[in-house]
């Protein structure tokens, strides 16, 4: 359960204490990322991280506080159905938060977030535990978490177009992955998203994206076959993305061509009933 300390501090707005040293509190909210109790972990520990950094608490501490929380991208990596995975994916989402600052605010080495970017899709492949929801202890939601990471760090002025490169493909390789379980907790949406936000940034060119999405056109007729998980999965993503680039108020440029392109793989995908003779 929450302490009445830290439900003194949610309750006045997240007010950051004058009783106690900034580097202890921070401590503290670093080990309760990874609470296993959700009231700790989603509706305190990570609420004010993100609210200080946000107010600008961190910015002359910003290259430690992310070192910090890309160090907990490593707890438990390799694990799976354990109690690790928490650490692991409320650390991204605050790396996320640092990285939102510095897009904002240009607070940080450009060295420092390639570094944080290395660090954080390192650990979004290697990542073993997919689960979504956990009885009795929230959202673990490793892979959405890394998706949403993802997307802010593609909005980072830092990374050129070779890095969204590889951002896109990172994305289909942790989309593509061997499945340990189908992702039915919305992360083909996240990554969908994640993925806007780098098509937004303009560029990566047609040439680039559309082998890219042919890559996932192919994985995405599985599901009529052996591997099924991956190729719904697959499947999700191509219609979710699809989606967001036709209704997005904020489209990519090139949207029509994308269109063009996403309509063929969907195509592809769905013979058995997308074929152009039926």
């Amino acid at each position: 359960m929450v302490s009445g300390y830290w439900q003194q501090v949610v309750d006045g707005g997240l007010q950051v204490p004058t009783d106690r040293d900034l580097g202890e509190l921070t401590a503290e909210l670093t080990t309760m990322l990874g609470s296993t109790d959700p009231d700790e972990r989603d509706g305190t520990a990570y609420p004010a991280l993100a609210t200080w950094i946000g107010r600008g608490v961190y910015d002359d501490l910003l290259p430690g506080l992310g070192d910090g929380m890309a160090r907990g991208l490593t707890t438990g990596l390799g694990q799976s159905g354990t109690d690790t995975v928490f650490r692991r994916s409320f650390s991204a989402l605050a790396l996320a938060e640092c990285i939102a600052r510095d897009n904002a605010h240009r607070l940080v080495p450009g060295a420092k977030v390639l570094e944080w970017a290395d660090r954080l899709v390192s650990w979004f492949l290697r990542e073993e535990d997919v689960r979504g929801y956990v009885p009795q202890r929230g959202w673990a939601h490793a892979v959405a978490h890394g998706a949403d990471a993802i997307g802010v760090l593609a909005s980072s002025s830092h990374l050129g177009t070779p890095e969204l490169t590889v951002l896109l493909d990172v994305l289909v390789d942790r989309l593509t992955a061997p499945a340990s379980g189908l992702l039915l907790a919305g992360e083909p949406d996240r990554m969908a998203e994640a993925t806007m936000a780098v098509l937004r940034r303009n560029q990566v060119p047609l040439s680039v994206l559309e082998p890219w999405v042919r890559r996932i056109a192919s994985v995405a007729a599985a599901a009529y076959g052996a591997d099924g998980d991956r190729g719904y999965d697959a499947q999700a993503f191509l219609r979710a993305l699809h989606l967001q680039v036709q209704l997005s108020p904020r489209p990519p440029a090139g949207r029509h061509d994308l269109l063009l392109v996403l309509v063929d793989a969907l195509r592809a995908a769905n013979p058995q009933t997308l074929a152009a003779s039926r």
